[in-house]
């Protein structure tokens, strides 16, 4: 995993409990939940590419 892409899975990361937390904050449901799906997505990638990682090696 490049560091680019561990820093760009980070700031999804971030990005997506800003909006988590805005969403709370406001009430929103819909804000909320799209920061939760932000959060897995960035999850989901940089697991992808820890095993990615892993068969390279």
């Amino acid at each position: 995993m490049s560091a680019i892409d561990k820093a760009k899975n980070k700031v999804d990361e971030l990005a997506g409990k800003a909006k988590e937390k805005l969403g709370e904050a406001t009430g929103d449901r819909g804000t909320r939940n799209e920061g939760k799906v932000d959060q897995v997505k960035s999850n989901l990638e940089a697991a992808g590419e820890k095993v990615k990682d892993a068969f390279d090696n």
